[in-house]
């Protein structure tokens, strides 16, 4: 099985082409960095990143192109795949990508803007709190029994 989920910031605005012919297809590239945690030896935790290739195409693209800017925190499920080419000069160069199967934002509107900082806090979201019964439970008003999902 080959499946990737990624939580991480937007390094930059997505890069957007649409491919040659008859059908053209959006083409989005953008790179994800994702926090990587680790105990030196010192046992100081450490935090440092890993800039993730991700690649999207068709409607996701499209959304990436419209909603994605640089500092966004997202989720993305994909698979990894690999390739190579042949450089101008002749060299072969290996690359690995994320190709997006699912993207989602990972935070409130209000949480991202203005944070261009790759390890800023999170900011509360705004919900609105429930009313809890001493039992921990949340009080369900009467009468909205034919709006549940579910009997």
């Amino acid at each position: 099985m080959n499946k990737v989920i990624l939580m991480g910031r937007l390094t930059r605005d997505p890069e957007i082409r649409y491919s040659q012919g008859e059908q053209s297809t959006a083409v989005a590239r953008y790179t994800l960095a994702v926090d990587r945690r680790f105990v030196r030896n010192n046992g100081a935790d450490q935090q440092t990143a890993d800039f993730i290739s991700c690649v999207a195409f068709g409607r996701s693209a499209e959304f990436a192109e419209k909603y994605f800017r640089k500092g966004l925190k997202i989720v993305v499920t994909g698979r990894i795949q690999t390739g190579s080419y042949t450089n101008r000069d002749g060299q072969k160069v290996y690359t690995t990508d994320v190709v997006v199967e699912d993207q989602e934002f990972a935070e409130s509107k209000n949480a991202s803007s203005g944070s261009d900082n790759f390890g800023g806090g999170f900011a509360p979201v705004d919900r609105p709190s429930p009313s809890a019964a001493g039992d921990g439970f949340m009080n369900i008003p009467d009468g909205i029994d034919e709006e549940l999902p579910f009997n």
